[in-house]
């Protein structure tokens, strides 16, 4: 029994909810998103809250449980589509390293990591990027998994190093440092 899909979603105050040709769309003056509704689920607005329901006999075993699953996953996207709305989602990358850096110029992040020539990366046009003391960077917007991603992308370019601790990482992240292989190979 799906437990998540129940909970109704509450509509916040200057949030638009419609729902037109088996999408819903939640948009808001920060801008608008949308989302297929899954075979089998229907979405209800009533009294500024969103229902989420199964139309599934739960006789049918077999469909039912695999409608529940379906059920919860729909609550929750359109759980972060209201609230990217409204608050929008932010993750924080720092710069670890002497002399690396990052900035932004025009739509491009411009990344100078150690390497022969400056990484340049492409900006997508729903998400905004800051630049802060050189080594911090900020990656805002409402769709939680374009600012999840784009920041997956930047990380992707230099993970953190287990050895010398250098690379792009998290805010918060705790990268456990190796011991350094040193003797291998001496004299005995």
């Amino acid at each position: 029994m799906a437990r998540l899909g129940k909970k109704p979603i509450e509509i916040l105050e200057g949030v638009n909810v419609r729902i037109e040709n088996g999408k819903i769309f939640v948009g808001s003056k920060k801008g608008e998103l949308s989302q297929d509704i899954f075979p089998n689920l229907s979405v209800v607005v009533e009294n500024k809250k969103i229902f989420v329901k199964n139309e599934v006999d739960p006789k049918n075993k077999k469909l039912y449980r695999k409608t529940n699953a379906m059920w919860g996953l729909l609550r929750s996207l359109i759980f972060n589509m209201v609230k990217g709305v409204t608050e929008g989602y932010e993750k924080i990358l720092e710069i670890h390293g002497v002399g690396y850096k990052g900035e932004v110029k025009g739509n491009k992040l411009i990344l100078s990591l150690g390497f022969t020539h400056p990484v340049e990366v492409e900006i997508p046009n729903d998400i905004q990027v800051e630049v802060n003391k050189n080594t911090i960077i900020f990656v805002r917007g409402i769709d939680k998994q374009k600012v999840g991603e784009f920041a997956a992308k930047i990380r992707r370019i230099y993970p953190p190093d287990v050895y010398k601790g250098k690379g792009i990482r998290y805010r918060g992240e705790y990268v456990r440092q190796k011991p350094t292989k040193v003797g291998v190979g001496a004299a005995k």
